[in-house]
């Protein structure tokens, strides 16, 4: 392709030429923050929509009881390739348990400097403690900031995510976590698609499983257009 031709791309796609517009007006979140009473600056400060499996900022989840889901196995820690998250378990009081096992994440660490966000930490993880939401933006001022300690990382007394002042959370960024993946992946076995393979989180419930592959294959993405089969 030459210059001409690919400049003829971009000039179809302008409104002039009876394109469509595909930028969206966003200032990463500074407009929405700044004027937070107007809802005219939310609405022309938007994020495009989170594709289904965007791996973002990590979250620690809790059983519906409240209780921790963690139980400081390491297992995401030795699995890591980038070598971010550092996790020392403890053995759980037994009046006072934090986990339903007999150990908890006493310490839980994630260096966001270094993290990659491949999700294997939450493929490795035997209880689903650890999953990504749809958070990309999240910037530091200093080093400390970046690297998140477990009371940031755990959910709230509703299961919702910590939302700390450096980060541009947006509705819907705590939904579709990467937690239903390890059962339905098409990488997986084919016989769990469709089902549901973990338990229920405080705040959510019992997540939906990823459609079977015959239902998602229904629709495919076409230059940027949905295409219905």
């Amino acid at each position: 392709m030459g210059y001409l031709e690919g400049f003829g791309i971009t000039l179809r796609q302008h409104r002039l030429f009876g394109g469509e517009r595909v930028t969206t007006e966003y200032s990463g979140g500074r407009r929405a923050k700044k004027k937070q009473d107007d809802a005219r600056d939310v609405d022309h400060d938007e994020k495009l929509p989170r594709p289904e499996r965007l791996h973002g900022r990590h979250v620690l989840n809790r059983y519906e009881d409240g209780m921790e889901k963690c139980i400081g196995c390491e297992l995401c820690a030795g699995v890591c390739p980038a070598d971010c998250i550092y996790v020392r378990g403890a053995d759980n009081d037994p009046e006072n348990p934090t986990s339903p096992g007999e150990r908890f994440g006493f310490v839980y660490e994630i260096n966001y400097l270094r993290c990659i966000h491949c999700d294997m930490c939450v493929e490795a993880c035997p209880t689903e403690a650890i999953t990504e939401s749809k958070l990309f933006e999240f910037s530091f001022t200093n080093r400390n900031d970046a690297i998140y300690t477990k009371a940031e990382l755990v959910v709230d007394d509703d299961g919702m995510p910590q939302k700390l002042p450096w980060e541009d959370w947006r509705a819907g960024d705590d939904l579709l976590t990467s937690g239903w993946m390890r059962a339905t992946a098409p990488a997986g076995d084919a016989t769990f698609e469709g089902e549901v393979g973990w338990s229920g989180e405080l705040g959510y419930g019992v997540r939906a499983p990823e459609p079977a592959q015959v239902e998602r294959d229904k629709t495919v993405r076409v230059v940027g257009q949905r295409v219905e089969r």
